[in-house]
């Protein structure tokens, strides 16, 4: 009896894919979901408030209704669910739009250039060895956007990091390219015994300072410049890497966790912290995309799995290590000194 084959809807319906981000992602962008947070707004008003011309509108809009991030009643006013309500509206502390305005701006373009990376191997971006982070942060504009997507993609793990920690052990923490210091802001507000800091680049000292400053921390947190390529790390008895080694060719995650090392005390603890991609290498997708954005955007960086950190962290001295799921798909790796 010959096997059962499906149709070809789910392989379409991935090919498609795209289409359904780039609506999602130009609402975000024209700033749609604040514009109606208010009150429901018709077709014609919302086109107005947003500078949306009419001819594309109306399915615009009912596009994100079928996709099921709008709703619309029956005298034809659009609004949010409670889903965009909460993330999507620009004035509410949950916003997460500031990751999809990044990726609408900054990756979305690039990933047309896959292919090309899969054939030479070379980022698309025009990235070396030393990544394009100080021509990013030499556009004020641009580091804005991209620090502000770094908190977004970081505020949902920094919660389950600072509940998942034995914070209780230990008293002082510094996040490692922790770009506005989202990370050791949470966990100073939940952990009042614990101080510390964010260690990157020094363009990034007045975005720390002032969302710091913001954000209630400014007595027990601070910023220590530095490139982390070049200088020793700053010491601490926990230092937390997130979403930084998968930047780096493999010599140069090596040579991080081996930093990292020297700079702890016996004792002390690392934290990565990655989209980590499964041992099998055969169920976490989003692991396996966030290595090809690696290929598309950095001269050498990948993801990878949560042995091969442990490996290399105990290549480099560290032991006790384990492998933890925080949340949203990512996972952390600790070892001690």
């Amino acid at each position: 009896m010959d096997a059962f084959i499906a149709g070809p809807d789910r392989i379409l319906r991935i090919g498609h894919a795209f289409q359904e981000a780039k609506v999602l992602l130009s609402a975000v962008e024209l700033g749609l979901f604040t514009a109606i947070a208010k009150e429901p707004l018709d077709g014609a008003t919302l086109c107005k408030r947003i500078s949306v011309d009419p001819r594309g509108g109306r399915d615009f809009f009912d596009a994100l209704v079928a996709i099921g991030l709008l709703e619309r009643d029956e005298d034809g006013r659009y609004a949010n669910t409670l889903e965009t309500a909460l993330y999507l509206d620009r004035y509410r502390a949950s916003y997460i739009g500031c990751e999809l305005e990044f990726l609408n701006a900054q990756l979305y373009e690039r990933w047309n250039f896959l292919t090309p990376a899969l054939r030479t191997g070379k980022a698309q971006t025009g990235a070396g060895a030393a990544g394009n982070y100080p021509a990013r942060y030499a556009d004020q504009g641009n580091l804005e956007m991209f620090v502000k997507a770094m908190t977004a993609q970081s505020l949902a793990v920094a919660r389950a990091l600072a509940m998942k920690f034995p914070w209780r052990h230990y008293k002082t923490v510094i996040d490692i390219g922790g770009a506005q210091g989202c990370l050791p802001l949470q966990l100073v507000r939940v952990h009042s015994h614990l101080i510390g800091g964010c260690f990157d680049l020094p363009a990034l000292n007045v975005t720390f300072d002032r969302y710091v400053r913001e954000g209630g921390g400014s007595d027990r947190l601070r910023f220590y410049p530095g490139d982390f390529l070049q200088d020793p790390l700053p010491a601490a008895e926990v230092l937390v890497m997130g979403r930084v080694l998968h930047n780096w060719d493999l010599a140069t995650k090596k040579m991080l966790l081996t930093k990292a090392y020297a700079a702890l005390p016996v004792g002390g603890a690392l934290v990565v912290y990655e989209r980590l991609i499964d041992d099998e290498r055969r169920v976490n997708a989003s692991g396996l995309l966030a290595s090809l954005n690696m290929l598309v955007m950095t001269a050498g960086g990948f993801d990878f799995t949560g042995a091969d950190c442990v490996g290399w962290m105990r290549e480099a001295g560290f032991s006790n290590m384990r492998v933890e799921p925080l949340t949203g798909g990512q996972s952390m790796v600790v070892g001690t000194k």
